[in-house]
């Protein structure tokens, strides 16, 4: 059995999903879960990319010591120097740093011929070697360049001192056959392949990324780069946690495997759905709610006899538990701090009173409360803790089937002045967010919303995502509640105080040294 490295990129490639701007202490929070799942290399973000980011992956590398923590670069000395300052003093610092070879990209977008292409490569690789103990060289839309290149110009990075050369399917085009081929050649054809690790990058747009990056293990990639969740640019990343499944059920066909605590992909999956607004579908292999339900008579009497007969993977393999009503009213904060370690989360004395309190609070309302229900309400915690803008106070709305739907909202500032204001709408979620813009005093378009329950039952908590665009950034913002018109309201201005906190960050990493 041959170990395949976990690259992970959900805090880069993911975060690039539309609408999606995750504040530092969720990228932090992320960060932490992805060391608990056990990745091997984690990219943070990509520090030249902003002050901000700079900051977030340097922080991020300081925090997490059991995995690699890389950043994105490109071919340019001043990334790779911003790279560096943020990745330093890391538990290992790599670089990941890329440049376009396909043709398209050489005439469109670098303007640059074959050859220098091939130098400015060189010469990125050997400038960040004299930095970075492991240095990463990507081949960008390495799936549509010709192959005697790529294997030419694969051949001189590697002679310049990269240690592992990525060739990623940037644009989701391939398909298994032909991206287990460019693996093979390489293998043939590339001076020093050898003496290099070779990963597989792997997008989504044909639905093909999972299977793409099966075959390339299967033609001798030692590294799989992913996402939980298959989140990121476009229609997404490779799924991780469907690989890794997929390696462990059918190790006997492919005789490889991630090292990962499997039985983590689960909470990894709702935390990282939770943080960037991008709900799992119910259908989603491995991870959906719908992934061990048996609705066919047929497929129920096979389970009830034998539980192979129509499961080829347990509940438990990955971390969802059958017996998941844990907590309720009279549970006192001991058992709480308990149960929130046995999920993961390490919380310090003022974390741990804060959640409990509004654990105590809900449960006034709520009778048991599930894992997804305890994980919600830290994650509430946590993006409430963060908030640098507006707190929502009161919410009133009038509504009858014969009358104008009336909302009345109390606001405070980030000043702690108490906003008041009324506005009517066609429905009740309009008048509220209608009432909450006038309460902000700009422009708020809603670009989407969504409502799901946490969990079953009357007293199920309501969880809203919105995505809006506030002061010409798009971003999502999420609210939690037991009644939706609440949780609605919270989500808006979640969404709202993201937008405020990205600017507060972007200028305090300005003054920041470096």
């Amino acid at each position: 059995m041959r170990k395949i490295n976990v690259f992970d990129t959900t805090l880069r490639d993911g975060e690039q999903s539309a609408g999606v701007n995750l504040t530092f202490g969720e990228k932090l929070e992320i960060a932490r879960q992805l060391e608990r799942l056990g990745v091997d290399i984690m990219e943070a973000g990509f520090p030249a990319s902003s002050k901000a980011e700079m900051k977030s992956v340097r922080e991020i590398a300081r925090t997490i010591r059991s995995c690699s923590i890389t950043g994105l670069a490109r071919s340019v000395k001043g990334d790779i120097d911003t790279a560096w300052e943020a990745l330093k003093d890391g538990a290992d610092p790599r670089l990941h740093v890329f440049l376009a070879t396909s043709p398209i990209h050489r005439e469109y977008k670098l303007k640059k011929s074959k050859e220098q292409v091939i130098e400015a490569a060189v010469e990125a690789v050997k400038y960040a070697k004299t930095f970075f103990p492991i240095v990463q060289w990507s081949a960008e839309d390495a799936c549509r360049t010709e192959l005697d290149f790529l294997s030419e110009i694969v051949g001189e990075v590697i002679k310049a001192g990269a240690d592992v050369v990525n060739i990623p399917d940037t644009v989701g085009y391939i398909h298994p056959k032909e991206y287990g081929e460019i693996f093979s050649h390489l293998k043939r054809h590339a001076d020093g392949i050898d003496r290099v690790i070779l990963s597989a990058h792997c997008h989504n747009d044909l639905g093909m990324a999972v299977a793409n990056s099966l075959s390339a293990i299967e033609h001798g990639a030692g590294q799989i780069e992913g996402t939980i969740n298959g989140i990121g640019e476009r229609a997404g990343n490779a799924a991780l946690e469907e690989i890794a499944v997929a390696l462990k059920i059918r190790g006997d066909h492919y005789q490889s495997y991630f090292d990962l605590k499997l039985d983590e992909i689960k909470r990894t999956s709702d935390i990282v759905s939770k943080l960037t607004g991008m709900a799992v579908p119910g259908n989603k292999a491995v991870v959906g709610k719908n992934a061990f339900a048996h609705e066919s008579g047929i497929h129920q009497d096979g389970v009830l006899k034998e539980k192979t007969t129509y499961e080829i993977i347990s509940p438990e393999l990955v971390g969802v538990s059958s017996n998941s009503l844990v907590l309720g009213k009279h549970s006192g904060r001991h058992a709480f701090g308990a149960r929130m370690k046995e999920l993961g989360f390490t919380l310090e004395d003022k974390e741990l009173k804060r959640a409990f309190d509004r654990f105590k609070d809900w449960s006034e309302k709520k009778k048991e409360f599930t894992d997804a229900d305890l994980i919600s309400i830290l994650m509430e915690e946590k993006a409430a803790n963060g908030a640098c803008g507006y707190e929502l106070m009161t919410l009133q709305v009038q509504f009858g089937t014969s009358n104008i739907t009336t909302a009345a909202v109390t606001l405070k500032d980030r000043n702690k002045t108490v906003i008041q204001e009324a506005a009517t709408g066609a429905g009740s979620v309009e008048a509220i967010y209608n009432t909450l813009e006038r309460c902000i005093g700009a422009p708020v378009h809603l670009k989407d919303y969504r409502i799901q329950s946490n969990s079953s039952g009357r007293d199920a908590l309501a969880e809203v995502y919105v995505k809006v665009e506030f002061k010409g950034i798009e971003t999502s913002g999420r609210g939690m509640a037991q009644d939706v018109l609440e949780a609605s309201a919270r989500a808006y201005v979640n969404a709202v105080n993201r937008v405020l906190l990205f600017s507060q960050e972007e200028q305090e990493a300005i003054k920041m040294p470096v």
